[in-house]
């Protein structure tokens, strides 16, 4: 397998994976130029075997214009985009396909099939989106989550959500990642939910209800990364200034970080989403060529680290 130039922490996680077979990938509805080439640059960089689901003529016809040949690639025909879905559910829960991966259809389309359908790819926890995030300047990867799945998540869902961005960090062999459960200040405000839930988030990490992880909250953006401004305000903590996983108090918040340190940072990304039977990647069309890359990298070190879970 080759590699492709691409920022440090992006590098790193193709890197990771070079020695490791493609993993059988279910790209649904890819009936666009993007959303194709996105799949085929993965196959020709040996991270997925894709298996290309929706209309043949429409596959077909994206090829013709992206100047791709896909003769050597599965293609599944189906009707349409709800039939792509419903049948990359299908193949997953039959252990067919071992990730799925978003083409040219609605996101909401996709999950509405993988948790109301009879595919039972849904587990105990709810899934959550993270990213992975190479921003210059800051020395390790930074895992932002959620910012695409959970508009405005509940105390139980936002310990999935934690669980989950752990489980993600640990898949990519960070040992004990320092979880920050942000808010826009550092004490708890009993007229803020955030802060309540970043503190009550930390008692359940204490009480072994979320495990692989130091976790503190709340804590404020700058002092969550920033070594200065957490001594400045005389916090003392494992994770203070040295975060490796941030989580959002809400999807707006989170997508207005994680878009701010993308232009005006020129931070680049990978994204996967977790908690699921399989990892699903969701591949935007703004998105570089070392980006979906990396996110294919990405699902394939969350499928290994699920699958020695499942071994212990």
């Amino acid at each position: 397998m080759t590699t492709t130039q691409a920022p440090s922490q992006l590098l790193r996680l193709l890197e990771m994976v070079e020695a490791t077979p493609p993993l059988l990938t279910a790209v649904v509805h890819p009936v666009d130029e993007l959303s194709l080439a996105g799949a085929i640059a993965g196959a020709r960089r040996g991270l997925i075997a894709p298996v290309l689901i929706g209309p043949r003529k429409r596959i077909l016809a994206a090829a013709r214009a992206a100047g791709l040949d896909i003769a050597a690639y599965q293609l599944i025909d189906v009707a349409h985009s709800h039939a792509a879905a419903a049948r990359a559910c299908e193949l997953a829960a039959g252990g067919k396909v071992a990730a799925l991966m978003k083409g040219a259809l609605h996101t909401d389309e996709l999950l509405e099939a993988i948790v109301s359908g009879p595919s039972n790819l849904r587990t105990e926890r709810r899934m959550s989106h993270v990213f992975v995030l190479d921003v210059p300047g800051y020395p390790r990867p930074l895992l932002i989550s959620d910012a695409a799945l959970n508009i405005a998540p509940d105390l139980m869902t936002k310990r999935d959500i934690v669980q989950n961005a752990i489980d993600c960090a640990l898949a990519m062999d960070i040992e004990r990642p320092r979880v920050a459960i942000l808010a826009a200040v550092e004490t708890v405000n009993p007229d803020m939910i955030s802060t309540l839930h970043a503190a009550a988030l930390c008692k359940m990490a204490d009480r072994g209800q979320i495990v692989g992880g130091v976790l503190d909250g709340p804590l404020a953006f700058d002092n969550a990364i920033s070594p200065e401004s957490a001594a400045t305000k005389g916090i003392v903590s494992e994770v203070a200034g040295q975060a490796d996983i941030l989580i959002v108090p809400d999807i707006e918040s989170g997508n207005m970080l994680a878009k701010q340190l993308f232009y005006l940072s020129n931070a680049q990304s990978a994204g996967v989403v977790v908690g699921a039977r399989v990892p699903i990647i969701l591949t935007s069309r703004s998105e570089p060529e070392a980006s979906r890359l990396a996110s294919c990298a990405l699902a394939i070190l969350v499928a290994q680290h699920k699958l020695s879970k499942f071994s212990r």
